[in-house]
């Protein structure tokens, strides 16, 4: 099977890095892929996307996995299909659920899915006037895509007022932010849940929790995510099966309704207050970091995973995961998340210890390769994966991967996972 992987982050390269170890992929291309996804297969430097599915035909692919959001808000899975292509993920209709917030919120109170209280609107006025019947905290999103930074928790109604100015004069987030959401703050636990979709059908995996802000204590500023850790044991059969219930599957109903059925990964971040799974947003693609610790749980191939949801199969599928626990640990690069940072090379020491070799792996992200020689290339640079038993034994693994690996300005948290283990 020839496999095509569209996306360039550590996402990308952990779906990647499992469909290399398959010995039915037979070839696998990344578009545009980074500095080290050329360790798995061909990078392909095609932005348009007629060109990347004319590319798809002569080269026989036959499967496109999309990564990212951007590709699927603007409507990537619409032109391979309308090739005959199969293509992993929403269209461009069922992508508003992550590309625009507005629609999200109204989605969720059309079709009586729990979420919190919320008002949105373009108007200054109307936005003050809810913020003063809140009490802080209070959350203030830009509706549009903010590659996971359009969320301000605002720590008093003065903070929120000035978040929501800011977005509403396109100051922050530019046409992102012309329209807001404020909403009531809810108090409990956060988790990441990924349901796998075909349309109809769905298939639930383990419940990750992730680690959003940039210092440890959960300090700082939001970041795309610093570390993740799965399955995490905050989550019982009842809350899986209350998200099951009440979130995914009036969720495909809903969306069949619309007239755009939902295909592709359904992110639900939920937050359980007293033990009732209440829905604070969507996405609709794998969570980075999470993805990178749910693929080395995978014991189905991902092969079959991804192309049974494109075919619209997942009826066909028994999935089983392996009896283990994951945790991913961000390396970020110097200025990370305020400013760019200057390329350093990164230095991976030998590994000598059976334990470390066997059980840890290093996702890619924002590197590049020169002179075979890979560079942190700022952002998030790399996620150090740790397997084990336990979540104490897979933390501990993943951090003697972060000792093993060496760039300039080199950041990271160093209590990932600390919710399960206090």
């Amino acid at each position: 099977m020839n496999i095509m992987i569209i996306g360039s982050g550590g996402r990308e390269f952990s779906i990647g890095r499992v469909l290399k170890q398959d010995p039915e992929v037979t070839n696998l291309y990344f578009t545009p892929g980074n500095g080290a996804t050329t360790m798995l297969g061909e990078n392909v430097a095609i932005k348009d996307y007629e060109e990347l599915a004319q590319f798809a035909v002569d080269n026989a692919i036959d499967l496109t996995i999309v990564g990212p959001e951007g590709p699927l808000t603007d409507g990537v899975v619409d032109i391979f299909k309308a090739r005959g292509l199969v293509i992993f993920g929403p269209s461009k209709a069922a992508a508003q659920l992550e590309g625009s917030k507005v629609y999200m919120k109204n989605f969720l109170a059309k079709y009586n899915i729990p979420t919190a209280r919320y008002i949105e609107t373009a108007h200054i006025g109307d936005a003050f006037k809810f913020i003063e019947s809140l009490s802080a905290p209070i959350v203030v999103k830009a509706d549009g895509l903010c590659a996971g930074k359009g969320v301000i928790i605002a720590m008093s109604h003065d903070e929120a007022k000035v978040a929501v100015s800011e977005m509403l004069s396109g100051k922050s987030f530019g046409d992102a932010g012309l329209r807001v959401i404020i909403e009531e703050f809810l108090d409990g636990y956060e988790l990441s849940m990924f349901a796998l979709c075909d349309g109809k059908d769905f298939i639930l995996l383990p419940a990750a929790q992730d680690h959003k802000r940039l210092l440890d204590g959960d300090e700082g500023p939001n970041t795309g995510g610093m570390g993740a850790y799965a399955p995490t044991p905050l989550v019982d059969e009842i809350i899986y099966e209350k998200v099951k219930e009440r979130v995914i599957r009036p969720t495909l109903l809903g969306m069949q309704e619309e007239g755009a059925p939902f295909e592709g990964v359904l992110f639900i971040g939920i937050m359980v207050v007293n033990g009732e799974p209440i829905t604070l947003e969507f996405n609709v693609r794998f969570g980075d970091p999470e993805c990178e610790i749910l693929m080395p749980l995978l014991k189905t191939p991902a092969r079959e995973l991804f192309y049974k949801a494109a075919t619209k199969e997942l009826d066909t599928l028994k999935v089983e995961f392996h009896d283990k626990y994951a945790v991913g640990v961000v390396m970020a690069s110097k200025n990370y998340p305020y400013d760019n940072s200057v390329p350093a090379e990164i230095v991976v020491d030998e590994i000598h210890h059976d334990e470390i070799a066997q059980n840890t792996h290093i996702a890619y992200a924002g590197v590049s390769e020169e002179d075979g020689k890979l560079y942190a290339n700022g952002g998030r640079v790399l996620v150090c994966v740790g397997v084990g038993e336990s979540i104490k034994e897979a933390r501990d693994r993943a951090y003697m991967l972060c000792g093993q690996v060496h760039f300039a300005g080199k950041k990271l948290r160093t209590d990932i996972a600390y919710q399960a283990l206090r």
